[in-house]
């Protein structure tokens, strides 16, 4: 496996090494929400890699190595050897398809030789936790899912998925490996603490949720929040809701805010939220959310590795970079501490962060530093 990255910050760090483009190459791209400051870059990648499977995501941040950089783009090329790829796109246009377009993408992608798959969706228009549970219904439980939604700031305006080489919302694109060679890692924390008491969601429709202990959701945020309320919902996301898992004693599955609304008194999470769910307000701080990335990079399998080249695919969530500010960069530089030194970071910050889980495959994260580590062993 090859390996090379660059970074566009009104211009390219390097020239394109042109050779590494072929069937067998992924490029991975990360960039700016505001297309005014990129497009020409994109288009340069395009025309570099015309024969690489191309993918990427809108960000609310990119991450190369362990920097974190704004209005730029930053690219990722991996030339296997042995491992194969096929790539898998479905536009939707309500977000009640969610659970049927992940399915439809479990479904392009699954056959025997399936080792991962790599999802990158449109951040405000999908309902992650239902593309989660669609992808999870088509593909084997032994095959490793992660992925992100695609951020656009703190401003939720729009986002944006390559689709042959064009920035396009409401779309899903999917990159599936395929091989014994292929060698994928995990690990996801969020570093969150309770903060409020217990509630219960008296009234939600999947991802909007209108009361808590028969009480509108919005005032209670707005109570909470204080001066900040009038920041919503972008100052929400340094108070996201945790869910109790109810097969899981003591788990807290976090959620992310994505939308208010005045009227009706509700927020649409990026996740799912039952009826009758236990929920709290939380809360961190700097430490605690630069320990958690620590654990995330401690939480991979490395066991087989042996100084090949290893990609390092690092999706943390906007509201994390909220409330770290000017130490965001420190839990890049944790993710890196624990990582080969032949390793390659890139990344971005998302709306959602998807990573498997010990009981249901994968799972929708918000407010996660969530690790994806790929390099392919020799023939």
């Amino acid at each position: 496996m090859q390996l090379h990255y660059y970074s566009y910050h009104a211009s390219w760090d390097k020239d394109f090494d042109t050779s590494l483009d072929s069937s067998q190459t992924l490029v991975i791209v990360f960039g700016s929400s505001d297309l005014s400051k990129i497009t020409q870059a994109l288009e340069d990648v395009t025309h570099a890699f015309s024969h690489s499977i191309i993918i990427g995501a809108s960000t609310s941040g990119e991450i190369l190595m362990d920097t974190l950089q704004e209005d730029s783009l930053v690219v990722a090329v991996v030339k296997f050897q042995t491992t194969q790829i096929r790539l898998a796109t479905e536009e939707f246009h309500k977000t009640e398809d969610s659970f049927e377009i992940g399915k439809k993408l479990a479904n392009r992608l699954q056959e025997e030789s399936l080792k991962s798959v790599f999802v990158l969706s449109d951040g405000l228009n999908i309902n992650g936790s239902d593309l989660t549970h669609g992808l999870n219904a088509g593909i084997h439980s032994d095959v490793i899912v992660s992925g992100g939604l695609a951020g656009d700031g703190a401003t939720f305006s729009q986002t944006w998925v390559l689709v042959d080489g064009k920035p396009s919302s409401h779309y899903v694109t999917a990159v599936g490996l395929y091989g014994e060679n292929i060698h994928v890692g995990y690990g996801s924390e969020g570093g969150w603490d309770i903060f409020g008491i217990q509630r219960v969601v008296t009234k939600s429709s999947h991802n909007v949720v209108y009361e808590l202990d028969g009480q509108p959701i919005l005032d209670i945020y707005k109570k909470y929040l204080g001066e900040k309320a009038k920041d919503l919902p972008a100052s929400g996301l340094l108070f996201p809701l945790g869910v109790y898992d109810a097969q899981e004693e003591g788990k807290i599955v976090v959620r992310t805010i994505l939308a208010i609304d005045e009227e009706e008194k509700s927020i649409t999470f990026a996740g799912n939220i039952p009826m009758q769910s236990k929920v709290c307000l939380i809360k961190s701080n700097n430490d605690r959310l630069i320990d958690a990335a620590q654990n995330s990079s401690n939480a991979l399998d490395l066991q087989n590795y042996t100084d090949e080249p290893l990609l390092s695919i690092a999706i943390s969530c906007i509201g994390r970079k909220l409330v770290l500010k000017q130490r965001a960069e420190e839990e890049l530089e944790a993710t890196l501490e624990n990582l080969p030194q032949n390793s390659v970071q890139v990344g971005f910050y998302s709306y959602g962060e998807i990573s498997p889980t010990g009981l249901i495959g994968c799972e929708l994260h918000n407010q996660t530093m969530t690790l994806t580590t790929l390099w392919e062993s020799d023939a």
